[in-house]
């Protein structure tokens, strides 16, 4: 993990910490779908009840979405491949794609993608909305 890298997962979890009562906001847990294993950098789960004494280690359900920041010495086919081989097959319904160098998020969905690089990114099915402008803020 780079230092932007790291500044943006930071950024991301205290901007999504808005929807700790609806949704689980889970950084770098690993998940083992039906179509493989994954680690998003930053999942977003339906709330589970915690249990100090039974941890999960890797959670079997699908995430409701995940997002992913693509690393400078990544490839961005990792990420998409990702998406397209695991991710959407195993249930998962979006994919942000962050690519920090160039301040774009890249919306992915069964159906097709969407680049956003300012305004307010929004994922409808979970209601979570993020300004683009202030999670590359410098």
């Amino acid at each position: 993990m780079s230092y932007n890298h790291a500044k943006i997962t930071y950024r991301l979890a205290k901007m999504l910490s808005i929807y700790d009562e609806q949704y689980d906001i889970l950084p770098e847990l690993e998940f083992d779908l039906s179509h493989g294993r994954a680690k998003p950098d930053v999942a977003i789960c339906h709330r589970n009840k915690v249990s100090w004494l039974r941890d999960i280690i890797r959670p079997t359900q699908p995430p409701l979405l995940a997002i992913e920041i693509l690393s400078p010495r990544q490839a961005l086919s990792d990420l998409t491949d990702k998406s397209l081989d695991i991710y959407f097959p195993s249930g998962v319904d979006t994919v942000w794609v962050i690519i920090p160098q160039f301040k774009q998020i890249t919306i992915m969905t069964v159906t097709g993608q969407e680049n956003i690089s300012t305004g307010i990114i929004h994922n409808a099915p979970t209601g979570i909305s993020l300004e683009v402008g202030t999670l590359f803020a410098e």
